[in-house]
């Protein structure tokens, strides 16, 4: 019995032995595996961490988010409130200038129509005003043509009477034979002898041509202050009195001369 017993127990030692190697493998197997497990964990731990910081982070994003939603959101309500009021007022504004623009309308249709009646009647005065113009400068342009041919009459007058002077005096220092002698050599008449005496020289005839342009001058002057740019009058009024006295000297000296 007792190597029964023995056998007994070397075969139960022989089975928890195996038991026992068996239950070491197992715990290096779980030791293994608990190690893998804290090493996954303390992995976890440092990524659950740095994802506790990127919470934080993003926490306090979304805290200044959301105040700056809510201070854009108030300004927004700010800006509507504001929008609604210039809505309205401009609404107000629009039918305050349909408004205005009825009275107006009203109101220059009212002056236009006395603006039309008002410059019909100074055109009819511009016309009148117009005709009296023209009239006007129609008298002076044939008083000073009529004054220019005048002082050009005088001085032909005081041409001829100075000619005819000399010739008298030339006369009156030849003999009547004398003159008779030179109109035969001529073959002439003693008219005839006259007349070719009265000739002008070159010098009477460039007096006379310088004559004739200062006239023209005066005229082209006159002419050009007619259509100047007002006012002209005094300048007109000089000018006429200049040729006005050129003449009253012109009449004094004929006036001498026939004396």
């Amino acid at each position: 019995m007792k190597r029964h017993l023995i056998e007994d127990l070397r075969s139960h030692l022989k089975a928890n032995q195996e038991n026992e190697k068996t239950s070491n493998e197992t715990l290096e197997s779980l030791e293994r595996k608990v190690k893998a497990l804290a090493e996954d964990c303390s992995k976890k731990k440092t990524s659950i961490d740095s994802l506790k910081q990127r919470l934080n982070v993003a926490a306090k994003e979304k805290s200044q988010y959301e105040q700056m939603y809510h201070k854009a959101k108030d300004e927004l309500e700010k800006k509507d409130f504001k929008l609604t009021n210039l809505e309205s007022k401009m609404i107000e504004t629009e039918c305050a200038m349909t408004e205005l623009e009825t009275t107006a309308s009203q109101q220059l249709h009212g002056l236009a129509k006395q603006s039309g009646q008002a410059l019909e009647t100074v055109q009819k005065k511009l016309l009148l005003t117009n005709d009296k113009v023209e009239e006007f400068m129609t008298f002076v342009k044939a008083l000073t043509r009529e004054l220019q041919h005048s002082v050009q009459e005088l001085r032909t007058k005081i041409k001829q009477a100075k000619k005819k002077g000399e010739v008298r005096a030339c006369k009156k220092g030849l003999s009547q034979e004398s003159v008779q002698l030179a109109a035969s050599i001529l073959n002439v008449s003693t008219t005839d002898l006259e007349e070719i005496l009265e000739v002008e020289d070159d010098e009477e005839t460039a007096k006379t041509k310088m004559e004739f342009e200062k006239d023209k001058e005066w005229l082209q002057y006159i002419q050009k202050l007619l259509e100047a740019q007002f006012p002209f009058a005094s300048y007109l009024m000089d000018a006429i009195l200049e040729k006005l006295n050129e003449k009253k000297k012109l009449v004094e000296e004929y006036s001498s001369l026939m004396k």
